[in-house]
């Protein structure tokens, strides 16, 4: 059924609120990427075979069983725990749930509301049988993921009744363009794939352009490792996302605009299509959107994963069929983007707090965060850390409240090192910094970036010159190629980085690094390239004495680097068993059966053979 207004499309709401409201019980399986790679889809399928009842047992325990839903929601989190399970009207959130898990859930909660106490989570030793009583969740304040883990990932009608497109109403009825944009600019809403330039004065500059044909693109790319935010948030409720797509495009005048997702995102994908599939049949999409005269067609890019392509003019290009290179500005996106056409290009976090904004106000907007970065941000949260996954909290939360408050402190109780901001492109911040507020004034002037949201939490067991010549790889592999700079620059800073961590670094190698460090952030065409070499400058600032003594001492103090480990064996523990010496490739152990052995680390490879196969513990590792 076609929704032709905003009165049609509060009388759908309440609707499917009563509707909604007739089941008995709610299951909501997490199926988000982490936990469908768990098994998740196997606990769905198990939930909805007990609960509609298959065999004749089943078929009695659904006269206990009314009404009640099974439902795939976005990621609920706590990624590290899945996979997870919350049972409405209880609110009961179970973790590391298995298959078997699942008829007990039903005979004990669905059925008669009783919990299922050895799943639920449990900080030290204290029980945490609600999302409200868990740390890692109770501390975030939810804006863009409000309903990531609470709504059907699957189904517009839950977007509906959660409020959804009521934003997309008020403005195409009770607003012109220009109170958009203005209401976006009031609000103060930075972009947040990582350069955190103004929404509202992109828009304005967009709908201010002489031609008349425009586009709104999303930049779904989000190629940091280690970051999955985008990724949750389009798998989660797309219907956000593209509900501040719509609103974006009547601000500016587009008819027509694009979501450019790397093919690595196949649930997302998959959910996105739908969406707009979903979105279309009503009328939320496509001509006359809600009667108004409106209208924007939306449709979906896939990348080949090339990690440039989350840079603007890039995208464009990759979108337009071309091979994705960054282009020298100006002219800008905003004035020739896609089709040389005046574009308005954000990320889909940006996208996603559109709606709230309209509905809610710039002056709320501005309760949240600081004054510089209103709002929130989310955050994946990875590492050696203990509570992994997805965040969102108010800009200018410290990484302190972030890492211990939220993330539970590193593991195994080690300590903490550094931490990872901004991807490949970001920068290290260390101890002295904790306290500092993520926001993106005050993160630049740490000699970092924001970033998409990646944030790699390191313990004492990480070595920072191995963090640099790991992201140095990636960016080289990933450079397009297209300016100098960035292409031979990138390159030989990776063949030092990998000089040093070999044990043959020189003194003089690190003045060379620093310098093509600054050469190539100076000198590069695109924004990717220029940040590229932050973790390397980051890294030789805050752990210097750590590059000295790979190659002063031939030393890894994290016994990370392989190549300056050196294998002895323990006389006393040694019984003379041989199997060291057999399983050795090289040929380095030698000795006489039921007499201590000797490594030949001049012949040694550093495989560490010797030492797994060794049931004595005899063999040890010197840096």
């Amino acid at each position: 059924m076609r929704i032709n207004s905003k009165e049609e499309l509060q009388s759908k709401k309440a609707e499917i609120e009563q509707n909604i409201q007739s089941f008995t019980c709610r299951v909501l399986v997490c199926s988000g990427t982490g936990c469908m790679a768990s098994g998740a889809q196997k606990i769905y399928d198990e939930m909805v075979r007990l609960c509609e009842g298959i065999d004749g047992v089943e078929i009695e325990m659904q006269k206990d069983i009314p009404h009640v839903g099974v439902i795939k929601t976005g990621c609920q989190g706590l990624c590290e725990l899945g996979p997870l399970v919350r049972i409405e009207p209880y609110g009961y959130q179970y973790v590391h749930v298995q298959e078997g898990d699942c008829l007990e859930i039903v005979e004990r909660t669905v059925r008669l509301g009783h919990p299922v106490d050895r799943l639920f989570y449990r900080h030290g030793d204290e029980v945490c049988p609600k999302p409200e009583d868990i740390p890692f969740l109770n501390r975030q304040t939810r804006i863009v993921l409000e309903n990531c883990g609470k709504i059907d990932a699957e189904s517009i009608d839950e977007y509906i009744a959660a409020g959804g497109f009521s934003a997309l109403a008020k403005a195409v009825t009770e607003m012109t363009p220009q109170d958009v944009i203005d209401e976006v600019t009031r609000s103060g809403l930075r972009g947040r794939g990582g350069a955190g330039f103004p929404a509202g004065k992109k828009w304005s500059q967009v709908a201010r352009q002489a031609e008349k044909t425009r586009y709104v693109v999303c930049n779904g790319d989000e190629g940091d490792p280690g970051a999955f935010m985008d990724g949750s948030v389009m798998e989660g409720d797309p219907y956000k996302m593209i509900e501040g797509m719509i609103i974006a495009a009547y601000a500016v005048g587009a008819e027509n605009g694009y979501i450019y997702v790397r093919a690595e995102y196949p649930l997302s994908v998959a959910r996105l299509r739908l969406a707009i599939s979903q979105a279309e049949k009503y009328g939320l999409l496509g001509d006359h959107i809600l009667g108004s005269g409106v209208n924007f067609h939306l449709h979906i890019n896939r990348g080949a994963g090339a990690f440039v392509c989350g840079e603007g003019s890039a995208l464009t290009s990759s979108i337009e069929g071309n091979r994705g290179m960054p282009r020298v500005k100006p002219p800008r996106t905003v004035e020739k983007g896609l089709w040389g056409k005046p574009t308005v290009l954000n990320n889909v976090e940006t996208y996603a707090n559109v709606p709230k904004i309209i509905l809610q106000g710039a002056e709320w907007f501005h309760t949240i965060g600081t004054e510089g970065s209103p709002g929130t941000k989310t955050f994946s949260l990875t590492g050696a850390i203990e509570n992994t996954g997805l965040i969102e909290v108010p800009m200018g939360t410290t990484l302190r409240e972030i890492i211990y408050d939220i993330g539970g402190g590193l593991k195994s109780g080690a300590a903490f090192k550094g931490v990872q901001i901004g991807g490949p492109s970001g920068g290290c911040l260390v101890e002295d910094q904790l306290d500092a507020p993520l926001d993106f004034d005050s993160v630049k002037k740490l000699d970092a970036i924001m970033g998409s949201g990646g944030l790699v939490v390191m313990d004492e067991n990480t070595c920072m010159v191995e963090v640099a010549r790991f992201f140095m790889s990636f960016t080289q592999r990933e450079s397009c190629g297209k300016c100098v700079p960035c292409r031979e620059g990138t390159k030989r800073m990776l063949e030092i980085l990998e000089k040093i961590v070999a044990g043959n670094g020189e003194m003089s190698d690190l003045d060379e690094l620093e310098e093509l460090a600054k050469m190539v952030q100076s000198m590069a065409l695109c924004g990717l390239g220029k940040s590229a070499p932050l973790p390397v400058l980051s890294t030789m600032k805050r752990f210097r004495e750590e590059y000295e003594e790979h190659i002063r001492d031939k030393k890894c103090r994290a016994k990370v680097c392989t190549a300056l480990r050196q294998f002895h064996i323990n006389p006393e523990f040694c019984i003379g068993c041989g199997k060291c010496a057999k399983n050795c490739p090289a040929g380095a152990i030698s000795g006489k059966i039921k007499s201590p052995y000797h490594i030949n680390n001049d012949v040694c490879i550093k495989c560490g053979s010797c030492k797994d196969n060794c049931n004595f513990d005899a063999i040890y590792v010197e840096m």
